[in-house]
C-alpha cells in the first residue's frame, strides 16, 4: 500500500511547518524551504529532522520546476 498523496495536504515540515512535496521513487517527503528530504519507511513518513537528508540547491531547483 503506497502513501496517499492527499496525505501531504495535512502533513507539514516539522522544522518550518511548511508544505511538503511527495516523491514516489525514492519514497520521500520534501521541504523546499529547508532543503530537507524526509524518508518514508514501510509507508510511514519519518518526520524527524535528524532522519532527514540535506538537499543540494540543484535538487531543490529540480523540485521547483
Amino acid at each position: 500500500m503506497a502513501l496517499k498523496v492527499a496525505l501531504t495536504d495535512i502533513l507539514a515540515c516539522p522544522v518550518c511547518k511548511g508544505k511538503l512535496k511527495y516523491s514516489k521513487e525514492p519514497a520521500l517527503l520534501i521541504c523546499l524551504a529547508d532543503k530537507l528530504a524526509y524518508p518514508i519507511r514501510d509507508n510511514i513518513p519519518v518526520l524527524i529532522e535528524e532522519e532527514a537528508q540535506q538537499l543540494t540547491t540543484e535538487e531543490v531547483e529540480q523540485w521547483r520546476s
